[in-house]
């Protein structure tokens, strides 16, 4: 894809070109660890979890009322049985039932073996030791069977899985206490230039703060991660590779923010180059470009742009996926709709741009999206603001209020 805007003498990588490089190149991690359940929120499973028992493990009552015999209904006519007792939760009625008689349950305790059906407490009336039913009594109604949600035996979870915390629920209702998960990933961040400042200290002119390693920490805040930060490093071509090359024998991923552009200063592909290799740089996206894959060593390297807002795109559109590959975790696609776009978009065509929006529903369940204001690479602030992606791809030559357009949430929440 030519992009218009710039100088290029040869087409640039697309974003689906890009991610099917690195998913030929990125292979995921074999080794596991046993971690607790308490732990595992996160992580992904490494063996397939099988149940032990049945689940429910007895037949209980779905709700609140009285559990009867069917056999003791009085053939569409109002009937009334003795009360023999109570099943609480937890607390199983001690004894047999006899014909004619009913007990008091609750929602989840035992059915006795003798009951087949369950009615809500609302519908009877209540006399001294006398249970009254009314002739509309369903039966074989309310009454969770043994296994009913999983077999003894049955998997539990399969793989791969990314643990959520209703599988963390289901495990425990197994019983499981511990399971089997994918090592995390060594992750090694830093950032790039002399014109950062650590938070903290005094800006002097011509410097910034460093806000993508804070951004990046963010991005990377996963369970099945290990990270080390860096810091910043200076553009010092020789102090860039000694530190590149250190980070990559110890970790799975080097991810840098900086230098991956083409100016004087901007090292990162020369480097790369040089102590390991480089499988693409440069791709048809905006904001995000001046992007750089490859390895050192056994070691895969990211080197993503200097403006934090193409950070943060390159992050979720490139590595993001790459990481989660190479985790283990099943590939996952980001959700997209239409919506109205309710603002005039400028683009040129030539890159897939990923613009930032506020997304809204109105009363009818129609999605419309409007500009979160300046779409500069530097401007975080309607980052901030945004709730959505408007991608708009490579041959989109700009947007008319009312269009129709792709977004793709931040959330599943608006």
């Amino acid at each position: 894809m030519i992009d218009l805007c710039s100088q290029e003498s040869r087409p640039l990588l697309t974003i689906g070109d890009a991610l099917d490089r690195i998913k030929t190149a990125v292979h995921p991690v074999s080794d596991t660890e046993k971690s607790a359940l308490k732990n595992a929120l996160g992580r992904v499973l490494a063996e397939p979890v099988y149940s032990p028992i049945n689940i429910p493990h007895d037949r209980n009552a779905a709700m609140d009322g009285y559990a009867f015999a069917s056999c003791d209904m009085a053939d569409g006519h109002a009937f009334a049985l003795s009360l023999a007792g109570t099943s609480w939760a937890g607390r199983p009625f001690q004894g047999r039932m006899q014909p004619g008689q009913c007990i008091r349950i609750f929602t989840g305790a035992v059915v006795p073996e003798q009951a087949d059906s369950v009615i809500m407490q609302e519908h009877v009336q209540v006399q001294d030791q006398t249970i009254h039913f009314p002739a509309d009594t369903r039966a074989l109604q309310n009454i969770r069977k043994i296994g009913e949600d999983v077999k003894q035996g049955a998997c539990l979870i399969a793989t791969p899985k990314k643990l959520t915390a209703v599988d963390l629920g289901l495990l425990a209702s197994a019983g499981v206490d511990q399971v089997a998960v994918k090592r995390q990933l060594k992750i090694a961040c830093f950032s790039t230039g002399d014109e950062l400042t650590a938070l903290g200290q005094p800006l002097e002119p011509g410097k910034i703060y460093d806000s993508n390693r804070a951004m990046l920490g963010g991005l990377l805040a996963d369970p099945g991660y290990s990270i080390v930060d860096f810091g910043v490093i200076p553009d010092d071509k020789q102090l860039l590779e000694d530190r590149f090359i250190e980070a990559s024998k110890n970790h799975d991923v080097v991810i840098t923010t900086g230098g991956a552009s083409v100016g004087e200063a901007d090292y990162v592909k020369e480097i790369l180059q040089s102590c390991g290799e480089v499988d693409f740089w440069k791709i048809a996206v905006k904001p995000g470009k001046p992007l750089a894959f490859g390895k050192i060593g056994s070691c895969y390297f990211f080197g993503l742009p200097g403006n934090p807002v193409a950070v943060v795109v390159t992050f979720q559109q490139i590595v993001a996926p790459a990481l989660r590959q190479l985790s283990g975790a099943p590939p996952a696609k980001p959700l997209r709709f239409t919506a109205t776009c309710t603002s005039a978009l400028k683009k040129a065509a030539g890159r897939q741009e990923y613009q930032r929006g506020i997304l809204s529903q109105d009363e009818n369940g129609e999605f419309f999206v409007a500009s979160a204001g300046q779409q500069g690479s530097h401007i975080l602030s309607s980052m901030s603001r945004s709730g959505c992606y408007i991608v708009l791809p490579e041959e989109c030559k700009g947007v008319q209020t009312g269009d129709k357009v792709i977004v793709e949430p931040f959330s599943l929440f608006i």
